[in-house]
C-alpha cells in the first residue's frame, strides 16, 4: 500500500475515532411557572438504537442551573456510537431538601449535527425519573424496536396505576380517584392552588363588588326591586345593565332562550303535550298572523321549554331558618312576525289542574312577572348543574382520565387533546372539595344545594348521549337548526362556525397519521381509550350511546372534535355569560323562598320580593357568577399551543391554518356585534379558553 493510500486510511480511522468521542450538546428548558426551577441534582442518560451514554450530572461550575424560565446547554461525552437517538432518561436527586422541577423539553444535537427534540412538560418530584421519547408522534404500529415498545407499555402501565377511576356519587360520570387537589398527580395540579381556591376567589369577588356589608344578612329580605341595585353598582357592563333595565319585558325573557346563559332549552313544538293544556282562546290576543294556535304550531312558529327534569328534586334544606323551593315549569314560546321570541303561556308544575294554573301575558302584572321569575330560576338551576357542570366539566374529566390511562405521550391523539384537558381534572377536584361537596359553597345560596344538584345530574344522565355532545346534532334534535325559521340565534350560528373550523383542523391532523380506516381500526390504543370512556367513565349507561370502538377516520375526527369543542368552545358559551345574565338577581334567582303560586290574583310586589333570595344569598350568588365569569391569569385561548407537543411540520401548518380560520370567525362575530345593545361574543374564538379550567 502506498504512503498516500495509507495516509488516507489513517485519516479516516482517526476521524471516526474523533466522532465517537465528540460530545452531544443538550439544551434543557425549565418551565416559567412559579417554583418551576430546582437546586436538586439532575442526571441525564442518552439512549440510542446502538447503546446508551454514561449517566451524566448536568452541572456547570459557578452557575445556578435550572432556574425558572432558563434554557441551559450542556455537553455530554459519548464513548461510542449510540445510533439513532430514541430515549432520554432524566433523574432528579435531592441536594438539600426535595425541590420539584418542571422540565419543558430537551433538545439533543448529535455529533453529526442533527437536532432531536424530546418534549417533556412534566414535573419531576422527589427522586423521580422520567424517560422521554423522541418528539415525533407515532401510532403503536410505527414503533419498530423492542426498546420503544417496552417504553410505551411501561408508560401506560404506570399511568393506569396513577390515574384511577372513582365514583364520586352513584349514577353520574366517574371521576379521578382523589379527595383533594393535593392528592392529584403533580403534572395535573394547578401551578398555584390559590388561583382556584373557590372560597378565596368568591371572597375576593365579594370584596371587589363591595357587598361585604350584606354578606351575613341571611333571612333579611330586600325592600323592593330597586334595592337590589345596592349590590349591583360596583361592576357593570353593557349586557348586565341592559338586563337590569329590561328584565321585566317579555322580549328580554324570550331573547335569553336564544342568546342568554343557557341557550339550550328552546325546542320546536310540533304538538302540545297533554300535560300542558294551552288553548287557542288563552293566547289568541298574542298571536299576530291571524292563525289559530294549532296553525301556528303547524307553521313552525311555536317553541317550548320544558323543565321536567326539576320535578321532585329535593330543595335545599341546609338552613332550618329559611325554607327554599323549586319548580318544574313548562313555557310556551312564540316566534312573532318580527322574529322575536315571546312567552305565550307558563305552567309552574308538570301536572295540570286547579292548583297549577296556566299563567298568561293577559294576567295581572305581578302574576305574570312571578311566573316568569320562576321559569328563570329553574333555568338557572338547569344551567348551573346540567348545561355547565355535567355537560362540560364532568364530561371533559371523563375524557381526560381515559386519555391519561390509555394514550401514551407519543400518541398523536394525546398530543392533540392535552391542551384541551389542561387543569380540567384539577378544577373539578377542587370543585368537589369546596364547591359542590356537602356543606360546600353551593349549599349557601342555591336552591338545589344540599343534594338536589346531585339528583339533577343523576336524572340528566338519561339524556346525556354522545350525539347530544355533537353540536350540529344537538341543534337539529331540538328543531332549531334553520336560520330562516329562527333568525338571530347567534349561539347556533357561531357555534356551528367554530364546530366546523375545529372539525376541519382535527381532520387535517387525523389524516397526517391515519392513512386509512383500517389504520384507525388497528390502533389498539385509540380503541382502548374510546372503550374506557364508555365502559368506565360513563359506566356503560344503557342510554348514553357512547361508542365503544371507532371504525373510520370520519368517526375518529368527530370523536376528537367532540372532546375539543366540549371542553373549549361550548364551555365558554355557557360559562362566561354568567355575570352578564345572572348578576341581576331577579333575572336569575339562585333560590326561591316562597312556594310557586297555586292560583292567580293573590300576588303583589311584596310577595315577589319575599320570594326572591335574601340579602346574604344574593351576595353569595353575585360573588359566584362574577368569579366564574373571569378568565384565568395567562389564559390560553383556542388555537394557542405554546407547548410544542407536536414537532412535525405538517401538524404545525395545520395549526397555523386553524388559527387563521378562527381569526376569521372572530372577525365575523366582531363585525356583526358592532352597535348592538346585546352583543353575542361567547363563541368568539378569541374569547374561548382551550379548556374548562376556569
Amino acid at each position: 500500500m502506498g504512503k498516500s493510500h495509507r495516509a488516507i486510511c489513517l485519516n479516516i480511522i482517526g476521524g471516526l475515532l474523533f466522532l465517537m468521542y465528540l460530545p452531544d450538546t443538550l439544551t434543557v428548558a425549565t418551565g416559567s411557572q412559579w417554583f418551576a426551577g430546582t437546586d436538586d441534582y439532575i442526571y441525564i442518560t442518552l439512549v440510542g438504537t446502538e447503546g446508551c451514554s454514561e449517566r451524566t450530572l448536568l452541572d456547570k461550575p459557578l452557575y445556578n442551573d435550572f432556574e425558572r424560565g432558563a434554557v441551559d446547554s450542556y455537553d455530554v461525552t459519548v464513548g461510542e456510537n449510540l445510533g439513532e437517538m430514541e430515549l432520554v432518561k432524566i433523574e432528579k436527586k435531592k441536594y438539600w431538601v426535595h425541590d420539584d422541577w418542571y422540565c419543558k423539553y430537551i433538545t439533543v444535537k448529535t455529533p453529526s449535527g442533527d437536532y432531536v427534540e424530546f418534549p417533556c412538560f412534566h414535573w419531576l418530584v422527589d427522586d423521580k425519573e422520567v424517560v422521554l421519547r423522541n418528539g415525533k408522534a407515532l401510532l403503536p404500529k410505527d414503533d419498530k424496536t423492542r426498546l420503544v415498545k417496552q417504553h410505551r407499555h411501561k408508560e401506560l402501565e404506570s399511568r393506569r396505576k396513577t390515574y384511577r377511576w372513582r365514583e364520586w356519587q352513584p349514577g353520574i360520570p366517574m371521576s379521578i380517584d382523589a379527595n383533594t387537589h393535593k392528592e392529584l398527580p403533580r403534572d395535573i395540579q394547578f401551578d398555584s392552588e390559590k388561583g382556584v381556591d373557590f372560597i378565596l376567589n368568591y371572597s375576593k369577588a365579594i370584596e371587589n363588588l363591595c357587598v361585604n356589608q350584606f354578606m351575613h344578612m341571611f333571612q333579611s329580605s330586600w325592600n323592593d326591586f330597586a334595592d337590589f341595585e345596592r349590590i349591583f353598582v360596583r361592576i357593570k357592563n353593557t349586557i348586565s345593565e341592559y338586563v337590569m333595565q329590561h328584565w321585566k319585558e317579555d322580549f328580554m325573557f324570550g331573547y335569553q332562550y336564544l342568546n342568554g346563559c343557557n341557550p339550550v332549552m328552546i325546542q320546536k313544538c310540533t304538538k302540545l303535550p297533554e300535560k300542558f293544556p294551552v288553548t287557542h282562546e288563552m293566547v289568541a290576543d298574542c298571536l299576530e298572523r291571524e292563525m289559530t294556535l294549532e296553525e301556528e304550531i303547524e307553521a313552525g312558529n311555536i317553541y317550548i321549554a320544558d323543565y321536567e327534569l326539576m320535578e321532585d328534586i329535593s330543595p335545599n334544606s341546609t338552613d332550618p331558618c329559611t325554607l327554599q323551593y323549586l319548580a318544574a315549569p313548562i313555557c310556551l314560546l312564540y316566534n312573532n312576525s318580527q322574529s322575536k321570541i315571546l312567552p305565550l303561556a307558563i305552567q309552574l308544575g308538570q301536572t295540570p289542574g286547579k292548583d297549577n294554573p296556566i299563567f298568561l301575558p293577559s294576567d295581572g302584572q305581578y302574576d305574570w312577572m312571578l311566573a316568569k321569575i320562576w321559569v328563570r330560576s329553574s333555568d338557572f338551576h338547569i344551567h348551573q348543574t346540567v348545561t355547565h357542570l355535567l355537560r362540560t366539566h364532568l364530561v371533559s374529566e371523563v375524557f381526560g382520565v381515559a386519555m391519561f390511562r390509555q394514550l401514551p405521550a407519543v400518541h398523536p391523539a394525546y398530543k392533540l387533546l392535552l391542551p384541551h384537558i389542561r387543569f380540567t381534572i384539577a378544577i373539578n377536584t377542587k370543585a368537589r372539595e369546596q364547591l359542590i361537596c356537602e356543606f360546600g359553597i353551593f349549599d349557601k345560596a342555591n336552591g338545589t344545594g344540599g343534594g338536589g344538584h346531585v339528583e339533577m345530574i343523576q336524572k340528566a344522565m338519561r339524556s346525556l348521549t354522545f350525539r347530544s355532545l355533537c353540536f350540529p346534532d344537538a341543534i337539529k334534535a331540538r328543531g332549531v337548526d334553520s336560520p330562516e325559521d329562527l333568525p338571530y340565534y347567534y349561539y347556533r350560528d357561531d357555534g356551528n362556525r367554530v364546530w366546523d373550523v375545529t372539525k376541519s383542523f382535527v381532520w387535517d391532523v387525523v389524516c397526517i397519521y391515519y392513512d386509512s380506516d383500517d389504520t384507525v381500526q388497528k390502533d389498539e390504543e385509540i380503541q382502548a381509550f374510546v372503550k374506557d370512556v364508555c365502559s368506565f367513565g360513563m359506566q356503560d349507561f344503557d342510554c348514553c350511546g357512547f361508542p365503544k370502538s371507532l371504525k373510520t377516520r370520519e368517526e375518529l375526527t368527530e370523536y376528537l372534535t367532540v372532546i375539543i369543542f366540549t371542553s373549549s368552545a361550548h364551555h365558554a358559551a355557557v360559562n362566561f355569560g354568567q355575570y352578564d345574565w345572572c348578576s341581576w338577581i331577579p333575572n336569575a334567582p339562585p333560590t326561591m323562598r316562597k312556594p310557586p303560586p297555586r292560583q292567580k290574583g293573590v300576588v303583589d310586589v311584596k310577595f315577589i320580593i319575599q320570594s326572591l333570595p335574601d340579602r346574604g344569598r344574593s351576595c353569595w350568588h353575585l360573588g359566584a357568577v362574577w368569579a366564574l365569569s373571569q378568565f384565568q391569569e395567562n389564559e390560553l385561548f383556542l388555537g394557542m399551543y405554546p407547548d410544542e407537543h407536536f414537532i412535525e411540520k405538517p401538524v404545525k401548518e395545520a395549526m397555523e391554518s386553524f388559527r387563521k380560520r378562527l381569526a376569521e370567525v372572530s372577525s365575523v362575530i366582531k363585525i356583526r356585534n358592532e352597535g348592538k345593545k346585546l352583543p353575542y361574543y361567547y363563541f368568539s374564538p378569541d374569547r374561548i379558553p382551550n379548556s374548562v379550567a376556569v
